[in-house]
């Protein structure tokens, strides 16, 4: 999987370590964070994240924010809460949509048990591979089956066997939001009962409640109607039940009744 010098990357690109550890700012739609205070997100960030940060993730996370499409990132308090979640649940067979660099690939392998694995898909591989050898470093890589190409394909295949029926404890989706609609008819039956679906960016930036004449960015807009109709959808189906949780930009959980 080699071949990706991650310190040319890193010095490809004008940006400090010390810029990699400090919030955004809260002052547009736009922002990741639905705290709407740089400082108060500072000091979660210093105060219970970093100190618990894994050096493999510290080193992923810094690397990313040299990348053109940092915004895509998976969050390093997000990143927590999943690990902390994973290791509630005693999860151990995993999937994940969207991958990018893999902050959150990593944070998911790490909490898994040694024999545990997760599924990863997306299609671009080369992103995948810049996080590659922060994986290796933290000694999970053997936990990770990357799958590139589209998800919706590879789902359908999936269900064409019995056995991956039911067959997830829990499974996080950070992909293309016009999708998620298409993927949680999927997913309802791959996941076991009782097992939890994660969607991330159920905030979208805080988009959701802006007006409509309200500047934001226009990724932000394109989506925004998206993610509402699948806040509403994901409210009204009886098959699971749901919590959203506002932290980065909101992620909502479903666990699957029946």
């Amino acid at each position: 999987m080699g071949g990706v010098d991650v310190a040319a990357v890193v010095s490809s690109v004008e940006v400090s370590s010390d810029n990699a550890n400090k919030a955004g700012k809260h002052s547009q739609v736009g922002h990741k964070s639905v705290l709407k205070s740089d400082k108060l997100y500072q000091y979660i960030l210093d105060t219970s994240v970093y100190p618990r940060e894994p050096a493999p993730l510290k080193g992923l996370r810094e690397m990313t924010a040299h990348h053109p499409w940092n915004l895509m990132t998976t969050s390093p308090d997000e990143g927590q809460f999943l690990m902390f979640l994973l290791k509630m649940m005693n999860a151990k067979k995993t999937m994940e949509i969207g991958v990018y660099t893999g902050y959150s690939l990593l944070s998911t392998a790490l909490a898994l048990p040694e024999d545990g694995t997760v599924l990863a898909m997306d299609i671009n591989r080369k992103n995948f591979e810049l996080g590659y050898p922060y994986m290796v470093e933290a000694g999970v890589a053997h936990k990770i089956d990357f799958r590139e190409g589209p998800a919706l394909a590879a789902l359908d295949e999936m269900l064409k066997d019995e056995a991956n029926h039911g067959a997830f404890d829990f499974i996080f989706v950070d992909a293309d939001k016009d999708n998620y609609l298409n993927y949680h008819k999927r997913l309802i039956s791959l996941v076991k009962v009782g097992g939890v679906i994660g969607y991330d960016n159920t905030l979208w930036n805080g988009s959701v409640v802006a007006e409509e004449d309200e500047p934001m960015p226009k990724y932000v807009k394109y989506y925004k109607d998206f993610v509402i109709e699948v806040n509403k959808a994901l409210a009204a189906d009886s098959r699971i039940e749901i919590t959203q949780v506002p932290i980065s930009d909101g992620i909502t959980l479903c666990r699957r009744l029946n």
